[in-house]
């Protein structure tokens, strides 16, 4: 029976609209493509309290996680993930990236020209549309 993993991630605005992504480090699953920072949730945990505490963890800020935007569920062929994507803002401090990944802040027309894993292949082509409608 194939492993399933819940994992949950925020898509995080600055006041430009743009989002916050992350690179998977090296010796991770999905090495070296672009995500939405947040990760495994542990035993017990919601998705919501799980992405709150990845994002301290891996950013060091505080974070408010707001709506959940879409639940993504994509067989891989070592595992299956779950991934809930949530809205989030910053609630308080600075983002610093405390496991030293590469992060950048990305026009939502411009998420699709980065190497995403598959199961985020779809949201980010949704965001990327819904970004260009805005003013």
């Amino acid at each position: 029976m194939p492993l399933v993993l819940e994992v949950a991630a925020g898509l995080i605005r600055d006041a430009a609209g743009r989002y916050l992504i992350t690179q998977r480090r090296r010796g991770s699953h999905l090495a070296g493509l672009w995500e939405f920072p947040g990760g495994k949730l542990e035993a017990g945990e919601t998705p919501a309290i799980g992405l709150r505490r990845e994002l301290e963890e891996e950013l060091t800020a505080t974070f408010e996680v707001g709506d959940l935007v879409e639940t993504v569920r994509w067989e891989y062929p070592d595992r299956t993930v779950v991934l809930h994507f949530f809205a989030c803002r910053v609630q308080a401090g600075e983002i610093v990236p405390a496991e030293e990944q590469a992060m950048e802040w990305v026009e939502p027309a411009r998420l699709a020209y980065y190497d995403f894993p598959p199961a985020d292949r779809e949201l980010i082509a949704r965001l990327s549309v819904s970004g260009r409608r805005r003013g």
